[in-house]
């Protein structure tokens, strides 16, 4: 596939009017202006919104114009996407403002915000909080009744007999009217911004009389539709510690690990559907989440932060595993019989031969109450009861 096929295809769930339609655009070499919107509700960017920010990044990388907008104006109205009730706060412009102050930094980790073809940075208040009565109602007047009313969310909510607020009906209007502002082609946005999405297409048909695209990215969910990077208490966030990082993604879920390779890598889909067969022909998902790790923990940082990543969070996993094993034991007289931990190896039982021994030690296999052991003549007098002898995931306890 070509750079404009994998933009049209890979990671997105709909494109309005067609892909087609889109595509037709783009193969004639036209230049689009775009956008994606951030609602600062919250203060810190996770995995999740990277799905987004890697398309905007790709529509870059092909010399588009990408406008990143901080939504601090919508925001005051409250998105009910995805709310099955209302909202018991609403934030003040400040409020979001402080929010997001830190959104350009995080969101650099896969947008270019300088260098050449840099991202915009907008915010929709600047707009939107000097709208007057008369332009008010005249972007409403465009929208009917029956437009809005057709949302499942609305009406699901009424059914339920949750309160639908004339603050949360609006907020369609405003997020569609952002596209008219800043005289848009396209806008980009997760799945569950499509109501909102097609609102700025109506509105820019009407008040300019052209199209306008949308293109729908999926959420990035596992197989059960659990949303992934923002679980209860565990956020996954793109500015995590890289060693946080690593060992927050080794916690996800096995049917996690497709889905984030698909939306958040660019590693082959043939090759993840290998994957994907061998784990369900049982095997052992450990090898393809650690890689997912790594290539996310080296995506958002460095090779050698990811490399270091992996190397703390495979020490820390060994030693719980240590440490929950009922270990064999040995006695501090049998362990100390020989002059060095060579002997001390081989009487553990843990190697079978001198050569193996020092095999084992020159490939760094060998550790003592955790402390890599390098030389081969290091006296195995220096263990003591109580001591931890380590070879690979075998232990023995010395009593």
């Amino acid at each position: 596939m070509d750079a404009i096929e994998i933009l049209l295809t890979r990671g997105v769930e709909n494109i309005y009017p067609s892909r087609e339609a889109l595509e037709k655009v783009l193969r004639s070499g036209k230049k689009l202006r775009l956008y994606q919107g951030f609602d600062p509700t919250g203060t810190q960017f996770h995995i999740g919104h990277a799905v987004g920010l890697r398309k905007l990044r790709q529509w870059q990388d092909l010399g588009h114009h990408v406008i990143f907008l901080i939504c601090d104006g919508t925001g005051q109205a409250g998105d009910p996407s995805g709310k099955t009730r209302g909202r018991e706060k609403f934030l003040t412009r400040e409020e979001l403002r402080k929010n997001a102050k830190d959104y350009v930094m995080q969101a650099a980790k896969i947008v270019k915000f300088d260098g050449e073809n840099p991202a915009e940075i907008l915010y929709n208040s600047d707009w939107l909080n000097k709208l007057g009565l008369v332009e008010i109602l005249d972007i409403a007047g465009r929208i009917t009744f029956q437009q809005m009313a057709e949302r499942d969310l609305y009406q699901e909510r009424v059914k339920a007999g949750e309160l639908l607020t004339l603050r949360e009906f609006f907020y369609p209007l405003l997020q569609g009217y952002d596209s008219v502002a800043m005289n848009v082609d396209l806008e980009l946005g997760g799945s569950d911004q499509m109501f909102n999405m097609l609102m700025g297409r109506q509105l820019v048909k009407s008040f300019q009389n052209r199209e306008k695209f949308v293109m729908t990215v999926p959420l990035l969910t596992d197989s059960k539709g659990t949303k992934i990077g923002k679980t209860e208490g565990n956020v996954i966030g793109l500015t995590d510690k890289p060693e946080e990082f690593f060992a927050k993604i080794m916690s996800l879920s096995d049917d996690a690990i497709i889905p984030c390779f698909t939306l958040l890598t660019d590693i082959p889909i043939e090759e993840l559907k290998n994957g994907e067969y061998k784990m369900k022909n049982g095997e052992n998902p450990m090898a393809l989440k650690k890689q997912l790790a790594f290539e996310l923990t080296k995506q958002f940082n460095d090779e050698e932060s990811a490399k270091r990543a992996q190397v703390e969070f495979e020490t820390r996993f060994q030693q719980r595993n240590v440490r929950a094993a009922n270990l064999a034991t040995i006695t501090y007289a049998a362990f100390t019989s020989g002059p060095s931990i060579v002997e001390g190896t081989i009487a553990a039982g843990l190697a079978s031969s001198k050569s193996e021994a020092r095999r084992l030690i020159q490939q760094s296999a060998v550790k003592l109450d955790n402390v890599l052991i390098t030389i081969p003549t290091t006296p195995s007098t220096q263990a003591k009861s109580g001591s931890v002898l380590q070879v690979g995931r075998k232990a023995i306890k010395i009593i």
